[in-house]
């Protein structure tokens, strides 16, 4: 409680100093928006529930020139509520939080970032073996994901080379693909390395952390033990007459109540337009998560393939398919997209068929009742 009183407090007096500062400063370099977001979700088959949310993020965001260097900052809040109506009762849910808070000082050349941001990398589309930070859906259109508290350095030299540097708050939430969270207050660190490779790139990254399962078990369980936990992750893309992909990481913790500690995922994708109408894209992507006693041992794991689909009808109009298939489980996975984009307005009519079992992707269950079959209706304003 008290670290959250910090951060809270931190984004409040944040945001009034700067109000207060505006009056300072030129109207270019203080600015404000918004997104404000509904949705309704409703899974017909038994048994039946529909789900009824909004969403607003309001944004304050700067700009001030120090010289040859540049100070920018966002400062965002996330405030939902939502109620699911299931066998004849609503459970109302809702929360106010900081969605981003950061300051970024920055060169020709460089950047620090330092706060609550957003920090991702990979070259992997559907299934990203490096969404290490955030938890981005592909198929939300709006791509909205929590942040991460830390400090982000990067650096570009001029044949477009760059490498980062990242020092990151440990908490007692998941993060990526994380089943378990890290030991609360501590630091993880880690970096990339990212290179030009003829039409495109390849890169290297490492992070460190220390997991702590104490807040994921069963009160009556009780370990006491911690372990760190160490990743790499090498990926690569090139654009040639398709765009193709590949990205791998390795993991490894070493906890007593299991041998299993090593965990690897692959991924491989292409795409490529093809020149019918307004254009046609399509997307294939293969995926495997192992577990085992040693590297890329598969003493347990799960196999998907994707394949997707985007043709945009006309200015406004953007029709888009996703179809999953779990190949250890033998589980399909539907989703269509119709989206209506206007100069302040979006609307999307979404449809899903998945196992009742919804397993795919860490997803927040308090805003998505993505198991089963059913439909969604969402409308966007910004401002």
């Amino acid at each position: 409680m008290k670290t959250a009183g910090i951060k809270y407090g931190l984004l409040l007096v944040t945001i009034v100093a700067l109000q207060l500062y505006a009056g300072t400063v030129s109207a270019q370099s203080l600015g404000f928006k918004g997104q404000a977001i509904g949705w309704t979700t409703v899974n017909p088959a038994e048994p039946f529930q529909a789900q009824t949310g909004l969403r607003y993020i309001p944004e304050l965001n700067f700009t001030l020139p120090a010289g040859k260097y540049s100070i920018e900052g966002e400062f965002s809040a996330n405030l939902w509520g939502s109620g699911i109506y299931s066998q004849d009762s609503i459970e109302l849910d809702g929360d106010i939080s900081p969605y981003r808070m950061w300051v970024k000082f920055s060169g020709d050349q460089f950047e620090l970032r330092a706060g609550l941001q957003k920090i991702n990398f990979g070259s992997a589309q559907i299934f990203r073996p490096l969404m290490w930070f955030d938890r981005i859906d592909p198929r939300d259109p709006l791509q909205l994901t929590d942040g991460v508290y830390g400090l982000l350095a990067r650096y570009y030299f001029l044949n477009n080379a760059n490498i980062w540097l990242w020092g990151i708050y440990g908490d007692d939430k998941v993060k990526g693909w994380e089943v378990i969270p890290s030991l609360k207050n501590s630091i993880e660190y880690g970096g990339r390395v990212q290179l030009p490779l003829f039409t495109g790139e390849i890169a290297a990254s490492y992070h460190h952390r220390i997991a702590d399962p104490g807040p994921v078990l069963p009160d009556s369980i009780t370990l006491g033990e911690t372990s760190p936990e160490n990743r790499i992750g090498l990926d690569f893309k090139m654009d040639l007459a398709v765009g193709f992909w590949a990205e791998v990481t390795l993991s490894k913790q070493d906890f007593s109540y299991t041998s299993l500690d090593y965990k690897s995922m692959m991924n491989a994708g292409v795409d490529y337009t093809f020149g019918l109408g307004n254009g046609l894209n399509l997307m294939a992507e293969g995926f495997g998560y192992l577990q085992g006693e040693s590297p890329f041992a598969k003493d347990e794991g799960v196999t998907f393939g994707s394949l997707s689909a985007s043709y945009p009808v006309n200015i406004i109009n953007n029709l888009s398919a996703m179809v999953f298939y779990d190949f250890t489980n033998d589980n399909l996975y539907r989703f269509i997209n119709w989206t209506m984009a206007y100069d302040k307005w979006s609307f999307y009519v979404m449809g899903f068929w998945n196992p009742e079992t919804y397993s795919l992707y860490n997803v927040d269950p308090r805003t998505s009742l993505y198991g089963g079959w059913g439909f969604q209706l969402m409308a966007v304003f910004n401002h």
